[in-house]
């Protein structure tokens, strides 16, 4: 389907890491990204396939002015804060941003009439769960502020539809891993908390010795498993989610990973055949409210959206990555 020609996406949070990635995805399907970032963790030279507009998604004027001179056909919003740590012990600015902040989003939509919304959920509003690989019909539990304050704009989608007939596909993804494999832009967190670069900053001698959160895990070799998703095929999947909608779907709402998950210790293996080195590591204890495995079931996705994960295996997973880190750092 060829929706795309002459259609403009406003792109929140369109400078940071997944942002980024779902720009260039649109751009190759001929769509027009705008990207609006406060670049508080965003980075402006990320912004390569459209403009950027500097300015605040809790700012109502400047929503305003950015919506009647671009005139979207609908919004990808990735504009949240992301650190579980950080929403513990400081939840009032991740309700702030995350939760009230897309209200307003969501309601200078509702009065220009956008009515399409794609929205960068999480796969932290399941928290523990029941079941593993995870669908979407396990109970949404958070255990961190982090997740609720997705769920609670997952819970406001549902009821925009219902009062504004607003569409949204919210998108629950795994542990987003790797760097665009041409290079054009990349993981650029600071602080970073991701296993792979942080692995990657101790090879090269960028960062300290790596720690492992736990290794008495119920789990094969004692440390967590996780659902490395290519960043790539999740930009993908956006622009699929997008592609939907304005095809005429119903709202709805997909976890994304690949179904398979890998050990810390696993992901360090595979470093090290990618790297040709050793990473520099130490056990620690565990940290508070890590389940011992998150895996996805994303046939929902897969039978809806059409999409499948095409660069998600873990070594290519990390070898983007790595060449990325090599030239950021070169």
């Amino acid at each position: 389907m060829n929706d795309s020609a002459n259609r403009t996406i406003l792109v929140t949070g369109g400078a940071g890491y997944v942002g980024s990635h779902a720009c260039k995805a649109l751009a190759s399907h001929g769509f027009r990204p705008v990207v609006l970032d406060n670049l508080a963790y965003g980075h402006e030279e990320l912004v390569r396939w459209g403009p950027l507009e500097r300015g605040d998604i809790a700012d109502r004027g400047r929503l305003d002015d950015i919506i009647e001179r671009y005139r979207p056909d609908a919004v990808m919003h990735f504009a949240a804060y992301a650190y579980v740590g950080e929403s513990v012990t400081d939840p009032g600015k991740y309700y702030r941003n995350n939760t009230a902040g897309t209200l307003t989003l969501l309601e200078a939509m509702r009065d220009h009439g956008i009515d399409k919304f794609i929205f960068s959920s999480t796969c932290a509003t399941y928290g523990v769960p029941e079941k593993v690989p995870i669908p979407e019909t396990n109970p949404q539990r958070p255990i961190n502020p982090y997740g609720t304050s997705k769920l609670m704009v997952e819970m406001m989608l549902r009821d925009f539809d219902a009062a504004h007939g607003l569409r949204s596909i919210a998108l629950r993804y795994f542990n987003a891993a790797g760097a665009d494999p041409e290079g054009e832009t990349g993981e650029l967190h600071e602080p970073e908390t991701h296993l792979i670069p942080l692995a990657l900053d101790a090879v090269a001698g960028n960062g300290r010795p790596l720690t492992l959160f736990g290794e008495d895990y119920d789990t094969p070799d004692g440390t967590c498993i996780r659902d490395y998703i290519h960043v790539s095929d999740l930009a993908e999947a956006h622009v699929a989610a997008l592609q939907a909608l304005l095809g005429g779907a119903e709202s709805a709402a997909y976890n994304l990973g690949t179904g398979d998950g890998f050990s810390v210790r696993q992901v360090l293996d595979a470093v090290e055949r990618v790297t040709g080195r050793p990473v520099p590591h130490s056990v620690g204890p565990r940290r508070a409210g890590d389940p011992a495995a998150l895996v996805a079931d994303s046939s929902g996705a897969n039978r809806a959206l059409g999409w499948q994960p095409r660069m998600s295996d873990l070594d290519s997973i990390v070898a983007s990555a790595w060449a990325w880190h090599q030239k950021v750092h070169a």
